[in-house]
């Protein structure tokens, strides 16, 4: 188990060994003033230095300012990813989750980094991006090795995301050590991860991890393929991809999380959500319709799947 230290440790404790190299080249792009403030307004944060040393993280280091959400979502390396703008509408979607740059915020399994592209230099050199990934079943491989040994490879493929832009990047899996980052996120954000928690057993240990990391009256944003709402058990476990909006009020609740708003943000009408393929049925995955056929131009037609969007708060 990986022993993690405190985000704002990271930010000033010059002697640790594993961060002299990182540390002696942010001195050379700030002045001390710029150094110390960081310092403090870490602090501040909510982040607690540790007396004892300990194994350091890799990190992202970070230049530039803040940017506006605007300026993020129209940045050349996000033109592939502006195609699922339509269906995923971050711009509100973010507003709505209440989320400002300088916060700490987890984003749940980033995978291909498409929110990551978009969050970590919103977020600005003030803030802090964390990706939590789940502790994987050996068996499961392939591509979801993606999301082992988090605390190095999301660092790493931060930067073929967005170089050297935007907020601090750090990585965890669930059972990492986190009394370090404990009570320091101001936000923990779950895109169509539901489902997988659910049907891969992640959901109670995701949970207790949101839990531990997030701040008092921490707020927790969730979007997810929704079922309606007389969907059968059967399909709403978790292998079809879409859950019912009170199934998943529910379970929220149960950890203790309270529901603060819903919003039809990322809704879709047109969507039956009854796909004997699951959710994979729809764009961009077209389970079972040929390129060219005329299933496939329908599905088109109807788009990325009906999302609920909801936004929970942390209750003791």
């Amino acid at each position: 188990m990986r022993i993690l230290t405190s985000l704002a440790a990271i930010a000033i404790a010059a002697s640790a060994p594993a961060y002299a190299q990182q540390q002696q080249q942010q001195q050379e792009e700030e002045s001390t003033g710029q150094q110390i403030l960081r310092g403090v307004l870490n602090v501040l944060g909510g982040g607690q230095q540790q007396n004892q040393p300990q194994a350091q993280p890799q990190t992202l280091p970070v230049q530039g300012q803040t940017s506006s959400i605007d300026s993020v979502l129209q940045h050349p390396r996000r033109a592939e990813d502006r195609a699922r703008d339509a269906y995923r509408n971050p711009a509100q979607t973010l507003n709505f989750f209440r989320v400002e740059p300088g916060m700490t915020v987890v984003d749940y399994m980033p995978a291909g980094g498409w929110y990551s592209r978009v969050l970590i230099p919103y977020l600005g050199r003030e803030g802090n991006y964390i990706g939590l990934n789940p502790e994987l079943h050996p068996e499961l491989t392939g591509y979801w090795d993606m999301y082992r040994n988090a605390s190095s490879r999301i660092p790493a493929d931060a930067r073929q995301w967005v170089g050297m832009d935007g907020a601090r990047v750090y990585g965890l899996n669930t059972d990492d050590d986190m009394a370090s980052f404990a009570g320091s996120a101001d936000r923990v954000l779950i895109f169509r991860e539901v489902h997988n928690m659910r049907r891969f057993g992640w959901f109670h240990d995701s949970m207790m991890a949101i839990r531990t990391l997030l701040k008092d009256d921490g707020l927790v944003g969730v979007v997810q393929h929704r079922a309606s709402q007389n969907a059968p058990v059967e399909y709403t476990l978790g292998d079809n991809g879409y859950q019912r909006q009170e199934d998943v009020i529910r379970l929220f609740a149960a950890y203790g999380f309270e529901l603060v708003s819903a919003a039809e943000i990322n809704a879709n009408p047109r969507d039956p959500a009854n796909w004997n393929g699951g959710v994979w049925s729809l764009p961009p995955s077209y389970r079972g319709a040929d390129e060219g056929s005329a299933e496939r131009a329908r599905r088109a037609e109807i788009g990325e799947s009906d999302r609920m969007t909801l936004l929970f708060r942390k209750v003791n």
